[in-house]
């Protein structure tokens, strides 16, 4: 089917618009069957694959202007599906007891391969990395910050070592309104990127991505929101892209997918009670050698599956789930 997967940080491949890990999902979520959220909906790869794989509605959200333009084009032919604009980690505000949610994070292709969304460091364009196409824009944090909050940005984000070093450049060199310029900065910084490397901007940029467009924040609403609006049998997929947003749906699935034991207020006994989900994937699922041939972007996807239960929703902190959070928030 071609339409629109995420796509990792690093950049590469010819394989545009390909729903990652599609048949993985639809294995591991069978029988598909009443109404969805795709709350990624990107180009709509998942929400079609879900009504041919037997769902009877599905609800899409997407914050893009970009896709809700897109869809218009093909969306009359699909009249099983829906498309919302919101962020997926309000979907409980747009639907309730839903049969199934699946989340696809990170960057579309359809946004990363157009030069004037300014995500890519391979292609100029404006440095703007909004994914709602609203608020501040990445050279607004790059051109605005202080040094120290820009490496902060750049560390915590980006998991870059050298975040000091860059962001005095930046400091130095700046205003950057652009990709490329800002792309060859930091190349000065670090070094030319070798064959074969992930490109020396790649951590920067994702940094910038996930500040501009508040991506951690809304993983964790979005995980609570899904659980909210999920009935008992419903089902939760998550496909990330790198470790980080792993590392925050592996806790999430952990804190509400095993048994959690409580002291009774009047007695001293430890009862066990069950948690909101069952765990359906107990080690992530990623992609076959097959998938790897077809799109290579595809290489650092995972993906986790849980079904919910009857115990009722409960929230998490970020902490608990190991969200980073710069100083001071």
């Amino acid at each position: 089917m071609a339409a629109a997967g995420r796509t990792p940080g690093p950049e590469g491949g010819e394989a545009p618009h390909i729903p990652v890990l599609l048949e993985p999902l639809l294995r591991e979520v069978a029988p598909v069957e009443g109404v969805w959220i795709d709350g990624t909906f990107g180009n709509g790869g998942y929400s079609r694959g879900l009504i041919e794989a037997g769902a009877e509605k599905v609800i899409g959200i997407d914050r893009d202007p970009l896709a809700h333009e897109m869809a218009a084009e093909w969306l009359g032919d699909w009249p099983a599906i829906s498309l919302v604009q919101e962020n997926f980690s309000n979907m409980d505000r747009v639907a309730e007891a839903v049969d199934g949610v699946v989340l696809d994070l990170g960057v579309s292709s359809m946004q990363l391969d157009l030069a004037e969304r300014g995500f890519s460091f391979m292609r100029d364009g404006p440095l703007d990395m909004r994914m709602g196409q609203e608020g501040p824009t990445a050279a607004d944090l790059v051109n605005s910050l202080s040094e120290e909050a820009l490496a902060d940005v750049l560390y915590v984000y980006g998991e870059e070592r050298q975040s000091r070093r860059l962001a005095r450049a930046m400091v130095q060199d700046r205003p950057f309104t652009r990709t490329l310029p800002l792309a060859e900065m930091i190349e000065r910084v670090l070094g030319r990127t070798k064959p074969g490397q992930a490109h020396a901007a790649t951590r920067s940029f994702q940094a910038l991505r996930i500040a501009v467009n508040g991506e951690y924040e809304a993983l964790w609403q979005g995980l609570m929101a899904a659980e909210r609006v999920l009935k008992p049998g419903g089902k939760l997929a998550v496909v990330t892209f790198h470790s980080v947003e792993d590392r925050m749906v592996k806790r999430f699935f952990q804190l509400h997918g095993e048994k959690k034991k409580h002291v009774n207020r009047y007695a001293s006994e430890v009862e066990a009670s069950e948690a909101p989900f069952e765990i359906l994937t107990r080690k992530a699922v990623g992609p076959d050698a097959e998938e790897l041939a077809r799109n290579p972007r595809s290489r650092s996807a995972k993906l986790r599956v849980a079904r919910r239960t009857d115990v009722s929703a409960s929230d998490v902190t970020p902490e608990e789930i190991s969200m980073p959070m710069l100083r001071g928030k």
